[in-house]
């Protein structure tokens, strides 16, 4: 896979609009050549370690397990990591979605974030997945019911990067198979996990998500100093 995050991307962020706080967000506005990037920047004062949240081709504040992002953004800031969501500007382009992801990254770490992790669901997984791969400050990647096309680039996540895969069994919309995949082609850290009788949004088992995925990240961002 070709370069897409170089010192010229770093200049496409023009500028940032920061709104006053709305429920547990402030939302974010992030200005590029490209057009506006929508975040919501859930703060924790003083943090180092945060995590990107980006959801599937519907866009907007896409979440899966039954509000599982904005649940886990609310609760990780007792861990001091603070979250960010994304809302791409094409969400069914992925060079470019990769490019909001990697924007989102660059604005966090002007607010003293040294350390991430990223979480994407469906489409989103090879979202995360491939901006992993242009930032040596990403330590682990979650996926959620991911896709395997344009994933191919997983091995280079080895050793620097531990990646957690996840899928329902009766998923209608991405079979499992797609995480078996990328599971097999993704070198240690890995693991994968295979709910039985959960769909492609994995709302059957929200609760189990919910805590594997908080304890994965608290675990995987603890000794990051």
């Amino acid at each position: 896979m070709q370069p897409i995050y170089d010192e010229s991307f770093e200049m496409i962020v023009q500028d940032v609009e920061v709104t006053p706080q709305q429920e547990e967000y402030h939302p974010v506005k992030l200005i590029t050549r490209k057009g506006p990037i929508y975040c919501r920047y859930y703060p924790v004062k003083g943090a180092e370690k945060a995590v990107i949240w980006a959801g599937g081709v519907g866009g907007n504040w896409d979440t899966p397990a039954s509000g599982l992002y904005p649940r886990l953004c609310e609760d990780l800031r007792s861990q001091a990591i603070a979250s960010l969501r994304v809302s791409y500007r094409y969400s069914t382009k992925l060079e470019e979605s990769v490019l909001d992801v990697l924007a989102a990254l660059t604005y966090l770490q002007d607010q003293g974030i040294n350390y991430f992790g990223l979480v994407g669901h469906s489409f989103g997984g090879a979202v995360v997945i491939q901006a992993a791969t242009q930032s040596p400050d990403v330590r682990t990647v979650v996926t959620l019911a991911t896709q395997s096309s344009r994933t191919s680039a997983v091995p280079e996540l080895a050793t620097r990067c531990s990646i957690l895969l996840v899928h329902g069994l009766d998923d209608p919309v991405l079979p499992p198979h797609c995480s078996q995949l990328v599971y097999q082609l993704a070198l240690q850290p890995k693991q994968l996990i295979l709910y039985p009788e959960a769909s492609h949004n994995l709302d059957e088992v929200a609760d189990e998500v919910y805590q594997l995925v908080r304890d994965w990240i608290v675990r995987e961002l603890k000794d990051c100093f």
